[in-house]
C-alpha cells in the first residue's frame, strides 16, 4: 500500500529499508524522502518502522545460557 502520496512510497519500500538496517525515521527520511513534503505519511511511517522491529526482534533466537 502507498504510505506517502507525495513521493510514491510504498510500505514494502519501509519494510526492506527497516530490514536493510535504517531503523530510525532520519534515516529513512533521507534515503527514501518519506515525510519529506506534506508530512501526513510521518505516523504510518513510525508505526511501520515499529511493527518490523517488533517482528524482527520476535524472530531472533533467544539464547539461555546455564549459570553455574
Amino acid at each position: 500500500m502507498y504510505v506517502c502520496l507525495c513521493r510514491g512510497i510504498t510500505d514494502t519500500q519501509i519494510r526492506k529499508a527497516v530490514q536493510s538496517g535504517k531503523s530510525e525515521f532520519h534515516q529513512l527520511k533521507q534515503s527514501l524522502e518519506v515525510g519529506a513534503q506534506c508530512g501526513k505519511c510521518v505516523r504510518m511511517t513510525m508505526e511501520i518502522i515499529a511493527a518490523e522491529l517488533d517482528k524482527m526482534e520476535q524472530e531472533q533466537p533467544v539464547l539461555y545460557y546455564e549459570v553455574a
